[in-house]
């Protein structure tokens, strides 16, 4: 499922209005396949590694039933870090001052995970407070379900792997640009836009939990942890056959 939304901001809530009925025609056009629908609501952060990990091996496991499901995704803010500063603070010396001296081992390990998705862990830059990219997520997710997935791959690959900023504007509106995600630069110049539809969704999707990644399909089935392909094949399953 494509969608593209030629707008460009004029007024965000008109255009916020118009993406969501489009969208909503769309997902229901999309799922006339005479396959069974999954959905994932996901609630993450974009500077939680594991999250990163869960979406490849979720990515992976859609991969082996798209013969058999047709999946509907769905990304949700959560906040490792409430109050981390926007302007950014070293990665190293953060994760120092919040492990001690299980800093390295926690380093060793996730450099051995990404090295199993054929990635390299790239601990340089610095890290911060993830509310832009939780907002242009959002966004993202007016003009497409399928953006807004990508928007995460993209926001992902740049933290974890490219030294990248979570926090830095021209960073997030190049990932947009990479994923088709219109009008974000005037989108986020506004600090205003999609702030209260992110608290809204923190409340509805993660009030109730306390860790990231943690995966909701179809609504009542929960996995939490970056749980590899065959759990959420297992899990896919499972929902499907309670739909039927």
């Amino acid at each position: 499922m494509r969608l593209v939304c030629l707008h460009r901001i004029p007024n965000f809530r008109t255009f916020q209005k118009d993406c969501r009925y489009t969208r909503s025609m769309a997902l229901s056009a999309s799922n006339n396949t005479g396959k069974k629908l999954i959905r994932v609501d996901i609630s993450s952060d974009t500077v939680c590694p594991w999250c990163f990990v869960g979406k490849r091996n979720l990515d992976k496991a859609i991969a082996l039933s798209n013969d058999k499901y047709d999946f509907e995704i769905r990304w949700h803010p959560f906040f490792l870090n409430p109050s981390a500063p926007k302007e950014g603070i070293d990665k190293i010396e953060y994760y120092r001052n919040k492990f001690g001296s299980q800093a390295e081992q926690i380093h060793s390990r996730m450099t051995q995970v990404f090295k199993g998705l054929g990635l390299e862990y790239n601990m340089s830059g610095l890290t911060g407070s993830t509310l832009d990219s939780h907002r242009l997520i959002y966004f993202a997710g007016l003009q497409g379900l399928d953006r807004q997935h990508n928007l995460v791959e993209e926001l992902c690959l740049g933290y974890f792997t490219q030294e990248k900023y979570i926090g830095d504007r021209e960073f997030l509106v190049e990932s947009a640009k990479k994923v088709a995600v219109e009008g974000a630069l005037e989108f986020l110049d506004d600090p205003n836009n999609g702030l209260n539809e992110v608290n809204e969704e923190l409340q509805k999707y993660s009030a109730n939990i306390s860790g990231v990644p943690h995966f909701v399909i179809n609504g009542k089935h929960q996995l939490s942890g970056g749980q590899p392909p065959d759990v959420f094949l297992r899990a896919f399953h499972v929902a499907a056959t309670d739909s039927s």
